[in-house]
């Protein structure tokens, strides 16, 4: 764990992610409630049905923030994409074949980083973020992220990522997000 004034940020394997579900599910239900994400409580439901799933694939790995007294400030986590991922399947306009290979640990899958309004504009997500990254093995990461939203975008465009294209996430059912990578070669 670490401390950065009165916030802490530890890194979670799957387990430990999986006790902290509650304080995970409250910050998301909290951050995606706003606009431009407006997502309901069946939408946190759906998220959190796959949450379980998630946490005991082995290379899961999530972050967490949160203060002194144990209240939940923040969170991130995710996972190497499998040589079968379907996130490649997703983008409207196909990559080339060198750029879309995987082998489960080429690339991280960053599936979720939000922080509770009254936190943001404290550093918070850019510590999770390197909390999340901090001895990551990938040669990349791969993220999703609403274009609506341009304090993310801002954010993860002055981490160093860049956008490679637009998908449409979760089968297709979802708004079109845009698809950022950031190689950690």
């Amino acid at each position: 764990m670490t401390w950065h004034g009165t916030v802490a940020t530890e890194l979670m394997d799957g387990p430990a992610a999986a006790r902290a579900e509650d304080a995970f599910r409250l910050i998301y239900a909290e951050a995606f409630a706003e606009h431009p994400y407006d997502e309901t409580e069946d939408d946190v439901a759906a998220a959190f049905r796959r949450f379980p799933v998630q946490v005991r694939r082995p290379t899961f790995r999530a972050a967490s923030a949160r203060t002194g007294d144990g209240e939940p400030v923040g969170m991130a986590y995710g996972h190497t994409l499998g040589a079968d991922t379907g996130w490649w399947d997703e983008l409207t306009v196909p990559v080339p074949d060198d750029v879309r290979r995987e082998d489960g640990q080429r690339t991280f899958g960053f599936l979720e980083l939000a922080v509770r309004r009254v936190w943001r504009g404290q550093g918070v997500a850019r510590r999770l973020h390197e909390t999340l990254l901090d001895g990551l093995t990938a040669e990349r990461v791969l993220l999703n992220v609403h274009p609506g939203s341009a304090a993310a975008s801002a954010a993860y465009r002055a981490w160093g990522y860049r956008r490679i294209g637009e998908a449409r996430p979760w089968g297709g059912s979802g708004e079109l997000h845009d698809v950022m990578l950031l190689d950690l070669s």
